[in-house]
């Protein structure tokens, strides 16, 4: 394993947005920094449907004062992984990708931190890692069959089967409608009355008027309780059904790297919601020196933070580490 000579001023776990920004305004501090993303570039991006639209329009979506052009006013996944691709081009940000980071151990002089390719040095630690790697599991017989999804990339992949959609966010509406529109037969099955809150305002009419219509089937109020190779098990108001069933999209949600963070010594909330602990104004953890950035800093409430509003993490982090505070 390499052993880095160089002691970084800052070491950034995760290599999306909200890390870039953070080498960003380390870089404009003068600090010495690296970034390790265990994937490619902006992986979790890279990770989301190959159709899918950003809520948000472009220059909410920009970091380093760099502008974001888009073709059309909310971008899409290509713009983002574009502009994302230019902005760390624009500055030779110093990141190390597919590149792991198994350890972080705070010493008297920093911390020592140790990846899946080398040991580095560092005086402070900023974790940007995200929620979108590990999936909110349905915890149900026959959820490890091939056929079970809890990420979804390509309509296509679907064209003429029968798909179950479990969930009434954004993503499983997403899902939903594309998948429908390649000739699948698409049902949703919902544990709520209807469609999520937060579901887009412009796909809202879309998908309840394909449900009104009975081009999607809806099961509200219902929940799979068991996946087989050619059906399912759905436990409805009116009581338990099989359907016959091809494919599963499990797109109930995501949820941050707790054992990880839990693991460096960060402490979380006792409720559900494992919120890990930090400052609001420095976003200093428990541990000394150890920082958090972006969506990570919601736990479970994964809607609190998105990139418009999490940009500010960076300043926030670097003025309190220059600060010497």
């Amino acid at each position: 394993m390499e052993i880095a000579t160089d002691r970084f001023d800052v070491l950034i776990v995760g290599g999306g947005p909200i890390g870039l920004a953070c080498g960003i305004e380390a870089q404009a501090a003068g600090l010495s920094y690296i970034i390790i993303e265990k994937g490619c570039l902006v992986n979790s991006l890279f990770n989301y449907p190959q159709t899918m639209t950003f809520f948000s329009t472009s220059e909410r979506l920009e970091i380093g004062d760099v502008p974001f052009a888009s073709i059309n006013s909310k971008p899409r996944r290509a713009e983002a992984l574009e502009y994302y691709r230019r902005v760390q081009q624009k500055f030779s940000l110093n990141i190390r990708l597919f590149e792991e980071v198994g350890t972080v151990e705070k010493q008297d002089s920093g911390f020592k931190v140790t990846t899946s390719k080398a040991v580095y040095r560092a005086g402070h630690v900023i974790v940007a890692t995200g929620f979108y790697d590990i999936p909110c599991m349905l915890d149900i017989p026959g959820e490890s069959l091939p056929k079970v999804a809890h990420y979804y990339h390509d309509p296509h992949y679907y064209a003429g089967q029968r798909v179950v959609v479990v969930g009434a966010s954004n993503s499983s509406v997403d899902a939903a409608l594309e998948t429908y529109r390649k000739g699948a037969e698409v049902t949703l099955v919902v544990r709520d009355s209807g469609i999520g809150k937060r579901v887009k305002y412009w796909v809202r009419p879309d998908i309840e008027n394909r449900i009104a219509n009975g081009e999607i089937t809806a099961l509200f109020n219902s929940r799979l309780t068991e996946i087989r190779a050619t059906s399912v098990d759905v436990l409805t108001p009116t009581g338990p059904i099989t359907l016959g069933n091809d494919f599963v999209l499990a797109l109930t949600g995501y949820q941050p790297n707790f054992s990880f963070l839990e693991r460096i010594g960060i402490d979380l909330a006792k409720d559900a919601s494992r919120v890990p602990y930090h400052n609001p104004e420095t976003m200093e953890t428990n541990v000394s020196g150890l920082y958090l950035a972006g969506v990570v800093c919601g736990g479970m409430n994964t809607h609190l933070w998105f990139i418009e509003n999490s940009r500010i993490h960076a300043s926030q982090i670097v003025r309190h580490i220059i600060s010497g505070s």
